[in-house]
């Protein structure tokens, strides 16, 4: 089953960049992952089982290496890539 991901990461500390760019960077780089970004959040799609896996690892990661975070995620199902808004006539 595919799905797709919005992710925002909030990390609770001065210096929040660093551990945002990390841990997308990380997503990035995970094999089987597709990643778009924008200014406010990350998407990402792929075979659940990959995704989750991945993020299993990756949010423990961020918790650990940078400290306290929120993370807030919205999950749909199918890969939505591409799905283009459609006017309100």
């Amino acid at each position: 089953m595919e799905i797709s991901l919005d992710i925002s990461l909030y990390p609770l500390a001065d210096e929040y960049l660093p551990s945002i760019k990390s841990f997308i960077k990380r997503l990035e780089e995970a094999p089987g992952l597709a990643i778009a970004r924008n200014d406010l959040s990350t998407q990402v799609f792929g075979d659940y089982d990959v995704v989750m896996d991945t993020l299993k690892r990756e949010v423990r990661r961020s918790f650990e290496t940078h400290g306290k975070a929120v993370f807030v995620i919205k999950f749909l199902m199918d890969d939505l890539r591409g799905l283009k808004d459609e006017p309100l006539d």
